[in-house]
């Protein structure tokens, strides 16, 4: 059997990380093995190009275009390698972002026409989609706040240094796609401690995948 393939957005310091690590348990505790990765990286060319565009490379060599374009490089690598694999070995596959997030950094922030993510998504993934999207909400400045505490003393990566504008912007996109796609999507309000966020997730999970893998295997 084909394996489930979860993909987690939102803006920074929204506890994506934590939320896929405490989903991940959860599964293993159902005896479902899954298979942790992240965007941009998870497989060693993605992790190649990740270094290069949280360090500014894309932005300096052509903005968003050529960010764009080195996203989907490494989504080519990363789903040919590792997470279509996985999925064909029965796997559940859990993502720290996907093309939503491309589409909303790069296209609707960054002004990528349409027409050119359209095409890189065609190229890169095809007609693959997740099976789940968990959308993480946050107010803003709480996830700012968080994200400087984890960085600590480093320098804060190409996408958190943005302004606090670009960031309300970029929770707006992420919100309206959870409206635009509530077949693919949940939208799951972040601002509570981790373990309640949690449940949140696992009755999304539960409800949409589980409940409805197991009806289909009794009248099978």
């Amino acid at each position: 059997m084909r394996g489930r393939f979860i993909t987690f957005e939102g803006g920074e310091g929204a506890g994506k990380s934590t939320q896929i690590r405490l989903l991940a348990k959860r599964l293993e505790k159902a005896r479902l093995r899954a298979l942790v990765t992240r965007e941009p990286g998870g497989s060693p060319g993605a992790e190649a190009i990740r270094s290069a565009l949280l360090a500014g490379i894309g932005k300096l060599i052509g903005g968003a275009d050529a960010e764009a374009l080195l996203f989907a490089a490494a989504r080519d690598d990363h789903v040919r390698t590792l997470i279509e694999p996985a999925l064909t070995r029965g796997e559940w596959v859990l993502c720290d972002r996907f093309y939503d997030s491309t589409r909303a950094y790069q296209g609707k922030l960054g002004a990528v026409s349409l027409g050119l993510l359209d095409a890189l998504q065609q190229v890169t993934i095809g007609d693959m989609k997740p099976d789940l999207t968990v959308i993480l909400d946050i107010p803003v400045e709480i996830g700012l706040a968080r994200a400087a505490v984890r960085r600590g003393s480093d320098t804060p990566d190409r996408f958190e240094s943005e302004a606090i504008d670009f960031h309300r912007g970029l929770r707006e996109v992420f919100r309206q796609i959870a409206v635009d796609e509530p077949e693919r999507c949940v939208l799951i309000d972040a601002n509570a401690e981790p373990e309640e966020v949690a449940d949140r997730v696992w009755q999304a999970v539960r409800l949409r995948l589980l409940e409805p893998a197991r009806a289909g295997a009794k009248t099978a």
